[in-house]
């Protein structure tokens, strides 16, 4: 990884599954095409269906797409709503089919289960479909990343439950690419390199 050769590092607190301390880059000690790389990977998962799925802005339909949906993506079966509670209280509630469990789901093509509430991202976080300038722009937007910096990012990521399903989908789903634990590194290079993005 590119930060073991960034100077000036700051020690931070790992993600909440993990004990030990990572040592993340200070802001300013990243350069630009290091913090580019990193945003690379960072839309990688971003726009991944594991991630983009549920990212589908204003619509209130979450998406099928990925490996296991074949080559066209579509909307989620069963005319399924979040409505504007994007839990579905209007509706038929996430928590039907997609149970609170701590346990990985181990049943092929069973609904997705995790230790937390599902529910879609709140509309400004649009991700599925959208490029990678468009995703990168709104992320360091604080307007539309309610209100986090890059240290605010990486800590949701770090600790929001739901977030880390993207990686332990169960059986028969293609996890997000990268770990958790290098999906936050990249968010604190990015930042520390001042948030680059390809537009820039």
């Amino acid at each position: 990884m590119a930060c073991a050769l960034v100077a000036g590092l700051l020690l931070a607190p790992a993600f909440a599954a993990d004990d030990e301390t990572v040592a993340y880059p200070a802001a300013g000690t990243v350069d630009g095409a290091t913090g580019l790389e990193a945003w690379s990977r960072i839309y990688e998962v971003a726009s991944h269906p594991r991630c983009a799925n549920c990212h589908t802005g204003e619509s209130d339909v979450p998406m099928w797409s990925g490996p296991s949906y074949g080559d066209e993506p579509r909307q989620h079966g069963m005319r399924i709503r979040a409505g504007e509670s994007r839990i579905g209280a209007e509706h038929l509630t996430c928590s039907t089919c997609h149970s609170y469990s701590e346990i990985p789901q181990t049943v092929p093509h069973a609904a997705p289960r995790v230790g937390a509430s599902w529910q879609l991202a709140p509309a400004e976080a649009h991700w599925f479909g959208k490029s990678s300038e468009f995703i990168c722009a709104q992320l360091r937007d604080l307007e539309r990343n309610d209100g986090r910096d890059y240290l605010a990012l990486a800590d949701h990521i770090g600790h929001d439950v739901i977030l880390h399903w993207a990686w332990s989908p169960g059986v028969g789903r293609e996890p997000a690419p990268y770990s958790l634990a290098e999906h936050i590194m990249d968010i604190h290079l990015w930042g520390a390199a001042g948030q680059p993005c390809p537009q820039d």
